[in-house]
């Protein structure tokens, strides 16, 4: 297995070295490694809370973990940082659990919202306390965990999903607390909206858990249906290039689209007095036969919740003194779900310049589709507008914001040879916004397919 781990996965065996190298365990018990990858969303992005098809490529970058039990009853975290640097953060067990028995979410949520120096940790400990509460996890140890991530934070390429993934995989092997893959995904997602208190949908979760090498994961978030993998033709391929604009998909942004999403959903619901289970299901004519008109441009919170009382969305709260746009927010999943059905008939029916053009268009539509609904920002328009410009004649097709918007990375379309368009625009973006870009290239498979490594000191 050793063999077969250090020939798929490249990263391996100098995290291997680390660990080995480190003061930080005992030398005389195992230690069980993960790992999990980032993604870059290719299409779908916010459509998933709403049902959408969503297409993502899992990432070379990865987070990597390595667990040791330990006598002493707490969770020691060390996470390595750039140069040689290093976040340390210890949580007693009883403070998850005195006297063996788990406290409420929300009691675990408010104790890092106090705490927001070790907030970061929420994402660690939340992986074990939600194991204690939903899979019956008892702690008769602690555990040293040591965290190195070439996932970059705040970059809209899922760093929370692969560190909550990677620590979820090292515990319940540790620990003997058998999940099954798609299970772990969905632990995760609680994970980040419960304990973290991130209102996203799963898509990161199931892209670093079951994601492909060479290969975009097809999710259908009703509420997560993994389909057949979509393998990416040969020619063409996707790069990430990052604006340097801080994402979080925790950010009031993101947070208000996704609540005034739910609430055109509860609209439409009242009105047409018919079942809308999911935004996405609706096609774009009926919409606009049908629904579009009954759909206010934007309500103010403490209208919404006097005359329907409830969005029907448990991870989103409506601020009375808030105003939020609705038909908007509503809208981009109907029509984000038909160009991702779309993007995915294209690239399994064949290749051609014409094919890769119209794949390219998609992804400019569902990048205005961000902007309409307030969750663009100038430095991704800038990216978009320089692959724009590049065009087919430098091998550049499309280009769209990804994940949760307001920032973050541009996924780019290209010929598969278009390595040097994608860096003139990224030095282009440097010239013109001071910020010399991350460019994210090449794909790696996810937890699935790594599983759990035990190594000896």
């Amino acid at each position: 297995m050793d063999a077969y781990l250090k020939r798929e996965f490249h990263d391996l065996p100098s995290f291997i070295e680390i660990v080995k190298a480190s003061d930080f365990f005992m030398r005389s018990e195992p230690i069980t490694i993960s790992r999990a990858p980032g993604r870059l969303d290719v299409m779908g992005g916010i459509a998933d809370y709403s049902g959408s098809l969503v297409l993502q490529r899992p990432i070379s970058e990865a987070t990597f973990v390595a667990l040791q039990q330990s006598d002493a009853a707490k969770l020691e975290v060390v996470s390595l940082e750039e140069e040689g640097t290093s976040r340390v953060c210890s949580i007693d067990i009883d403070t998850l659990a005195p006297a063996g028995i788990p406290h409420h979410y929300s009691t675990v949520r408010d104790f890092f919202l106090l705490d927001r120096e070790n907030h970061c940790a929420s994402y660690v400990v939340g992986a074990f306390f939600v194991l204690m509460v939903e899979r019956g996890l008892r702690l008769q140890s602690g555990a040293k965990i040591l965290i190195s991530s070439t996932v970059p934070e705040g970059k809209g390429v899922a760093s929370s999903a692969a560190l909550e993934v990677a620590v979820m995989q090292a515990v319940s092997a540790s620990f003997n607390c058998s999940v099954k893959p798609y299970d772990l995904a969905l632990l995760c997602q609680k994970v980040e909206n419960v304990i973290a208190g991130a209102p996203c949908g799963v898509m990161d979760q199931m892209t670093s858990v079951f994601g492909e090498e060479d290969s975009l994961l097809a999710l259908l978030c009703q509420p997560a249906e993994l389909q057949p993998p979509v393998t990416v033709p040969q020619e063409i391929t996707f790069w990430g290039i990052d604006s340097g604009e801080r994402h979080a998909v925790g950010g009031a942004s993101y947070e208000s689209v996704r609540t005034g999403a739910f609430m055109g959903r509860r609209i439409l619901v009242s009105q047409m007095e018919a079942p809308v289970n999911y935004l996405a299901s609706i096609s774009p004519s009926k919409f606009e036969r049908q629904f579009l008109s009954v759909l206010p441009e934007e309500v103010r919170g403490e209208e919404f919740l006097a005359r329907y009382g409830e969005t029907g969305d448990d991870v989103t709260t409506v601020v009375p003194s808030r105003v939020y746009k609705v038909r908007q927010p509503t809208a981009h999943p109907i029509y984000e779900n038909a160009r991702v059905t779309r993007f995915r008939e294209l690239l399994m029916s064949g290749s051609g310049e014409q094919r890769w053009t119209s794949l390219g268009e998609l992804m400019y539509q569902s990048h205005a589709s961000y902007s309409a609904c307030g969750l663009g920002s100038p430095g991704t328009d800038a990216i978009v507008e320089l692959v724009r410009s590049s065009g087919p004649q430098d091998g550049l097709y499309g280009a769209r914001i990804t994940g949760g918007g307001s920032g973050g990375t541009v996924a780019v379309l290209g010929r598969a040879d278009a390595e040097a368009a994608v860096a003139a625009v990224a030095e282009r973006y440097r010239e013109r916004m001071g910020y010399r870009p991350l460019i994210f290239s090449g794909t790696s498979s996810g937890a699935a397919t790594f599983g759990a490594l035990t190594v000896n000191l």
